[in-house]
């Protein structure tokens, strides 16, 4: 009885080692799964799964795991490199990685219209006026023998004196002078004219005359398109480009002549004495004291008194060139002839 009892007592304390040592095999493998867990994915709010249904060495099925909750001490001693990293690890994420924000399709920009300002006009420079194409200048003089008929009386002179101002306009200062005579006759008579360098047209003109016993001196101030004031007579009308008695001598060198032609200009500053006639009688190769040319015979008439005048029967002789200078004029007077011959340029 006694043996059985210690044979009974001998068992049970086999099988409650063997079901010890079943326990701590199965303890060990839920440890190491647990390990593995946290490893592989982080701790889900201090709960541990247990190791799946497994089969231990003796051939007896495991105990079937459950989920438990442990501390979160225990799971730190479960797995304490795992999970000490993952501890640390996490507060430094949230520290540097921001939130996330919801991705929005950003909206293309639409280009707003460029409203250009009109660029400022420059107002046009007016051009300069430009001077009358001339075939004379500043300070050309030209001489004359001066003969009554075949006898040498005096001198004449013709000259482009400067450029002067009047009355704020450019002008040519043009004199000719012709001085001479004999016993019987005398000649002493002076024309200045002032001409605008643009339009050719007269603003001024001074006349002393002294032919014979006819002696005169006017000073005319001519407003061209406006009137004409004689000394100091009432201003009367005058032409858009007047011309006077000594212009007209330069203003017939700017023209073009040609033979048989016959020119008419409503350009003296005396309406009432226009149209003035030139007419291009022929052509002749003169001898002057200055030389041999080649010549234009004109016909000058101007229903005034004086050389050039209706009973004045003058004739002048131009170069028959680009420089239309006069070298030679007779002209018919009562008492005979009055020549002047170009002996200098």
């Amino acid at each position: 009885m006694q043996t059985r009892l210690r044979l009974l007592i001998a068992f049970a304390i086999a099988a409650c080692s063997e079901r010890a040592a079943t326990r701590d095999s199965a303890t060990t493998a839920v440890g190491t799964v647990t390990a593995m867990t946290a490893v592989a994915e982080p701790p889900l709010a201090d709960t541990a799964l247990t190791a799946a249904p497994s089969t231990v060495a003796s051939g007896r099925p495991a105990p079937v795991p459950r989920r438990t909750t442990r501390s979160s001490s225990s799971a730190r001693s479960a797995t304490p490199n795992a999970t000490t990293a993952g501890q640390q690890a996490a507060p430094a994420a949230r520290d540097t990685i921001p939130p996330a924000t919801p991705a929005t399709n950003p909206q293309p920009e639409v280009p707003q219209p460029v409203v250009q300002q009109p660029a400022a006009v420059a107002e046009p420079t007016p051009a300069a006026p430009k001077r009358a194409e001339v075939p004379f200048a500043t300070g050309e003089r030209l001489v004359y023998d001066v003969k009554f008929g075949a006898i040498d009386v005096g001198d004449a002179t013709m000259e482009v004196r400067g450029v002067e101002e009047v009355r704020g306009r450019e002008t040519y200062h043009t004199i000719f002078v012709v001085k001479g005579g004999t016993l019987f006759y005398k000649v002493n008579d002076r024309y200045e004219s002032w001409m605008d360098v643009f339009t050719l047209s007269s603003l001024r003109h001074h006349q002393q005359i002294d032919e014979g016993s006819y002696e005169r001196e006017r000073k005319f101030e001519i407003i061209p398109g406006e009137t004409f004031r004689e000394n100091d007579k009432p201003a009367q009308p005058t032409v858009a480009e007047p011309l006077d008695d000594g212009s007209f001598f330069f203003f017939i060198r700017t023209i073009p002549l040609e033979v048989g032609k016959t020119y008419e200009f409503n350009r003296y500053f005396r309406p009432d004495r226009n149209p003035v006639r030139i007419h291009v009688a022929r052509r002749e190769r003169i001898r002057v004291p200055a030389g041999t040319f080649d010549a234009l015979v004109l016909r000058p008439n101007i229903r005034a008194k004086g050389v050039f005048g209706e009973g004045g029967q003058a004739e002048i002789w131009v170069a028959d060139d680009s420089t239309r200078v006069m070298l030679q004029m007779k002209s018919r007077l009562k008492f005979g002839s009055l020549n002047l011959y170009l002996k200098r340029r």
